[in-house]
């Protein structure tokens, strides 16, 4: 089913209330851009308990959609941009030129806010067990996550500069593959998108909430 599918289900009163919110589960399944746990955590905190408050249910699904439709947009926007940069003669886009077509990678509307929500849940959910596996990369990635979260998003410009030198031995490590230490290897795979969502927390503009009430 698609995303308007499930929708329908949310807001259809005739079904069974345990019905309205898997299908939002559902919905989430399909636009998770936090991470599907991270996402569902998100959306409590915008609309309140949506588990079993059906006014809370119908905000949540209205933040998703919102957030949802400002991806799609972006993706309409780097479509007329590629159009016109083919025209030009660039046939292919910059290897670190932000592509939407590679799925959600922040909450459009309130990019901010909800990185920081997604740098919380996964400091107080994930991190611990990749900290437990004594990684030095992770224990530093860490420290950037404590300092973005009280700084409420600002790094300075070394933690900045410290934090994509961090990212670029993570990268080293997955290309390396498994022939790493599988502890470390797991690490690579699952930090740069910690260290994603520090970047966004930290460059986003101080953002207004699409969806809120």
């Amino acid at each position: 089913m698609s995303f308007s599918a499930y929708g329908h289900h949310v807001r259809n009163p005739t079904l069974p209330y345990r019905h309205r919110v898997s299908a939002l589960r559902s919905c989430v399944q399909l636009y998770r851009p936090l991470g599907f746990e991270a996402t569902l955590s998100f959306l409590r905190q915008l609309a309140g308990p949506f588990e079993r408050d059906g006014t809370a249910l119908l905000r949540a699904l209205d933040a998703l959609a919102a957030s949802r439709a400002g991806w799609h947009a972006e993706l309409r926007r780097y479509a007329a941009a590629r159009r016109v940069a083919k025209a030009r003669g660039q046939r292919s886009p910059h290897p670190r030129e932000p592509n939407p077509n590679q799925g959600p990678r922040c909450w459009y509307g309130a990019p901010r806010r909800g990185a920081l929500h997604a740098l919380a849940f996964w400091q107080c959910r994930r991190l611990p067990a990749l900290l437990a596996t004594g990684d030095p990369i992770a224990a530093e990635i860490d420290a950037y996550v404590t300092a973005c979260l009280l700084a409420e998003g600002d790094l300075t410009l070394v933690d900045h500069h410290a934090l994509v030198a961090a990212c670029d031995t993570l990268r080293q490590r997955i290309h390396e593959g498994r022939n790493a230490d599988p502890k470390l290897f797991q690490s690579a795979r699952q930090l740069p998108l910690l260290a994603h969502f520090v970047h966004v927390a930290a460059n986003a503009p101080v953002d207004g909430l699409a969806g809120s009430t």
